[in-house]
């Protein structure tokens, strides 16, 4: 990629502050219309990092890009295209949250086509927007917080720990709002230290670990390469526990399978009514009728031939797995 192509780059950016590392040796680069997840541990440097590609922190050594202009020298023009949602979001108590919104707009210098939208997605009422900041829950805050980076629809932003204080239905909302965003064409920079949203949304992701970026790799890639255990058990309830690191597709040509077999099920009907909620590998074959909702964590491929046959085969990518022979 040349340079002039990536939304954000960085080269050798770092910073300390005193004798403690900030920010070490930074070689990074986003590229157009993709989410990065940019993934860490608190205190690792992601919102330093974040600091400074927006000149609210200058490096000790290194330079910052933003659409190929070095940060320092590109003034209020560039920051007019970014939107920015920081992790420490401080608002004006007294100003109700209309006037908030349109305090950015004005301090952006650009209409706030999206607003409304984004007040509906985000379930931000006209009642509510009525009442001093002050009056909000941290929610509430976080919410405003966001459709102010969003509202004038920015090329790039740049979001720190943006679902802090978001209940679970809000924070589906925006992650659904960022994915909607980078289908339009925008670029995300998307900090947090929590996998599953990094999962949910990022195409790439960067992980950065005591101020130096460790690795940047897809999602698909980081997924197929972190180690699971696998508790294997066996039709005679003999169980056997082995790590398995890579594609989850090649784990059964990968195990041992001496002695391994299904146990016979017959035909018969079943039928069950309720949630069930699995987590794991399960690996099975079976006749019967069934009414209600299965809800799966993980990944796999559920096969039907005929009517009341099922073929399931899949595999978990949590932490821990199991298969299951039935």
């Amino acid at each position: 990629m040349r340079p002039s192509d990536a939304v954000i780059e960085t080269r050798g950016l770092t910073v300390r502050f005193g004798s403690v590392p900030g920010v070490l040796d930074l070689d990074l680069e986003v590229r157009p219309g993709e989410v990065f997840g940019f993934l860490g541990p608190n205190g690792a440097g992601k919102t330093t990092t974040i600091r400074m590609l927006l000149d609210l922190l200058r490096p000790d050594s290194g330079e910052a890009r933003l659409f190929g202009v070095e940060v320092r020298s590109a003034g209020a023009a560039l920051r007019s295209e970014v939107g920015f949602l920081p992790g420490d979001l401080a608002l004006f108590p007294f100003l109700n949250g209309d006037r908030t919104l349109r305090l950015f707009e004005r301090l952006y210098g650009r209409g706030a086509r999206s607003r409304g939208e984004l007040l509906d997605r985000l379930d931000l009422s006209p009642r509510a927007l009525r009442r001093p900041v002050r009056t909000y829950s941290t929610g509430m805050r976080q919410k405003l917080g966001i459709v102010a980076a969003f509202q004038h629809d920015p090329r790039l932003l740049i979001l720190d720990e943006p679902t802090t204080g978001l209940d679970p239905i809000a924070r589906d909302a925006f992650l659904r709002l960022v994915r909607d965003r980078s289908a339009a064409g925008h670029t995300v920079f998307l900090s947090s230290h929590v996998l599953d949203e990094i999962e949910r949304t990022a195409d790439r992701v960067g992980l950065i670990a005591g101020s130096r970026l460790r690795t940047v790799s897809t999602m698909e890639s980081l997924r197929a390469s972190r180690p699971r255990t696998v508790t294997l058990r066996y039709a005679d309830g003999r169980r056997e526990r082995t790590r398995h690191q890579g594609d989850p597709a090649r784990l059964l040509d990968e195990i041992d399978r001496d002695g391994l077999r299904l146990v016979p099920i017959g035909v018969g009907v079943r039928v069950c009514i309720g949630v069930r909620v699995c987590i794991g590998v399960r690996i099975g074959i079976g006749v019967g009728v069934g009414v209600g909702v299965r809800v799966c964590i993980g990944v796999g491929i559920r096969v039907c031939i005929g009517v009341g046959v099922r073929v399931c085969i899949g595999i978990c990518l949590g932490d821990r797995s199991s298969i299951f022979l039935i």
